[in-house]
């Protein structure tokens, strides 16, 4: 009996238990995994059509879940680095318990694997490109004439102009994208804000965090780069306005710069047919000191 009256405490106790799986998400890290007798799984449409089972059951018990990316190489230098052995299943648990405080994961909320994995793929590489810039901005060191750190100056520079931006933008949704050139290429950062009913702009964290950063290292770094800002409103057309960076600022596009830069296909340079109903704008005015004049170093 008394072992009895202990079942309904444990069930209370399973679905207050948040947990975190690793997932799979492609066909060439699952096949990675093969390698090893104690992953079970031997094809990977199988393999996610279990991990969303699960990810239901689990839901429909009352347990929350998070979703993290689970990179086999990573997990051979974990096992490595631990003195574990990589064929074994409570060496993944340990590996998938450490992707929850250190990995980007996104709760389970009954949403279809095939809307949660470009998500999470997505915040995945959110985090790398932020870090990338962050550890590019770390390196550009203090000025030489005043000791300022560089990198934290262009961060807040970057900052403020975002927030001009959004002040300036009529109120709606906006689509920003920015792009900068890195020692490895383009980095590429989206931000979605919109306005709430009280005139509040809306962010999300991660999102405005990443954007921010790479502005700031193309200002930091004064390499080139360019800001494109898409608005939308009921009973108004779009309006696509933008900015290059030149130097350590912001210099706005006229109509006809912006429309040749959206028009135009950045692959083959072809021109592209302009879309219907979309207005294409000189931005708003942020200030003299904040576009024309950075912190000189």
């Amino acid at each position: 009996m008394a072992h009895t009256e202990h079942r309904p405490a444990r069930r209370v106790l399973r679905r207050e238990m948040a947990g975190t799986i690793g997932l799979l998400t492609d066909e060439h890290d699952f096949r990675a995994m093969l390698r090893y007798r104690s992953f079970t799984f031997d094809d990977h449409t199988a393999y996610l059509r279990e991990m969303e089972a699960f990810l239901r059951t689990r839901a429909a018990q009352g347990g929350h879940t998070a979703v993290a990316l689970f990179d086999p190489q990573e997990y051979v230098d974990f096992c490595a680095d631990e003195g574990l052995d990589p064929d074994a299943a409570t060496s993944r648990s340990r590996f998938t318990a450490r992707l929850a405080t250190t990995g980007p994961t996104l709760p389970y909320e009954g949403q279809p694997l095939t809307e949660l994995v470009p998500a999470l793929v997505g915040e995945a590489v959110r985090r790398g490109t932020q870090e990338y810039a962050s550890a590019l901005l770390a390196r550009l060191g203090t000025c030489a004439t005043c000791g300022e750190d560089l990198g934290r100056a262009a961060f807040a520079r970057a900052a403020a102009l975002l927030l001009r931006i959004l002040d300036t933008a009529a109120p709606g949704s906006r689509h920003l994208v920015v792009s900068v050139t890195g020692p490895a290429g383009a980095l590429v950062s989206v931000l979605h804000a919109d306005t709430d009913t009280g005139g509040s702009t809306r962010l999300v964290g991660t999102e405005a965090l990443e954007f921010t950063t790479v502005l700031a290292l193309g200002l930091g770094a004064r390499t080139p780069g360019g800001l494109v800002m898409r608005t939308s409103a009921p009973g108004s057309p779009d309006r696509v306005y933008g900015w290059r960076l030149r130097g350590d600022a912001l210099q706005p596009l006229s109509a006809g710069e912006v429309f040749d830069a959206y028009c135009t296909d950045a692959e083959s340079g072809d021109l592209i047919s302009p879309e219907s109903g979309v207005d294409y704008c000189q931005p708003p005015d942020l200030g003299e000191h904040d576009t024309a004049r950075g912190h000189q170093h």
